[in-house]
């Protein structure tokens, strides 16, 4: 019998696109996959036009039957007691990007990223920023360059009205994990 496989699933504060997210929570679920769910102090924490903070959080709790991470003491130990097999970062925000390119672990998510990576778990980047061939590119690329990191591929969602902004297709989220788990990069990582 093939044991459960377990992914982090980290949401950072990109909160328009949380609804198209949830739903790749919901997938993994359905896949078979222990989905743990964590939450950037923004995520946990702030109501905004696109839903509360309680709102996603009991989501969360609901689709995948445990409550978000929420600190760094809760996201610290779960690289060292090997809780996943993988972790997922989606809504992955400019500012998440280059905390992680410069190695600062100072919220649940770069410190779980952090963790993680400690014992050389596949890391999936699923990107949406508004600068995101602006000053996050350059983090976005040295991250690209890093092992065990893998880019959910991405596009301009708006190029006209914000020419720098990229988002992930997070619908290829499921898929692109499978490929980070045999250590490989699902192809395009660049979308037209």
């Amino acid at each position: 019998m093939e044991q459960q496989r377990t992914v982090v699933f980290a949401m950072c504060g990109s909160f328009c696109t949380f609804d198209k997210v949830i739903v790749q929570v919901r997938r993994l679920v359905e896949q078979g996959f222990r989905v743990l769910p964590l939450m950037s102090f923004a995520a946990a924490g702030m109501d905004t036009r696109f839903g509360t903070a309680r709102g996603w959080k009991d989501q969360l709790r609901l689709i995948t039957g445990y409550a978000p991470i929420e600190t760094l003491q809760e996201a610290e130990p779960l690289g060292p007691k090997n809780m996943a097999d993988a972790m997922i970062v989606a809504p992955c925000t400019g500012a998440t990007l280059g905390r992680l390119a410069n190695g600062i672990s100072d919220t649940p998510v770069t410190l779980g990223v952090k963790s993680m990576l400690r014992g050389g778990k596949p890391i999936v980047l699923a990107v949406s920023t508004n600068d995101g061939l602006g000053a996050s590119l350059v983090n976005l690329g040295t991250l690209l360059n890093r092992k065990h990191y893998y880019l959910v591929p991405v596009s301009q969602d708006a190029p006209l009205k914000k020419p720098a902004s990229l988002q992930s297709d997070f619908a290829l989220l499921p898929d692109v994990l499978e490929c980070a788990l045999r250590g490989r990069q699902f192809q395009p990582v660049l979308l037209s």
